[in-house]
């Protein structure tokens, strides 16, 4: 099954929260135009190494259930072009959207 749902992160700001059950797990994903964060299913070094040309602005939580433990936890990794954006590791999910947008 899968969910999407608009998510507030302030009064002015909302993003795109998806969820993905799939068997034994999770996916969580929330998006904005120009970047996302997601559960720990992401590897961010294939998206620094591998896919470097594509630029993207991409931040990893672990240990996250759902789409708010999401915005709240600690970014355990992010990506180059979202250093460059201002966005580092330990920030919370949810300022990094705001970066984000």
């Amino acid at each position: 099954m899968m969910q999407v749902q608009p998510i507030s992160l302030d009064e002015s700001s909302t993003v795109i929260g998806i969820e993905v059950k799939l068997p034994k797990t999770t996916l969580l994903v929330i998006t904005s135009d120009k970047g996302y964060i997601m559960c720990g299913a992401l590897d961010v070094a294939l998206l620094n190494e591998k896919l470097q040309d594509r630029k993207i602005i991409a931040g990893r939580a672990t240990g996250v259930r759902t789409l708010e433990q999401l915005l709240d936890a600690p970014l355990e990794s992010v990506t180059t072009e979202a250093e460059k954006m201002g966005i580092v590791k330990g920030m919370s999910g949810r300022d990094a959207m705001l970066k984000m947008l």
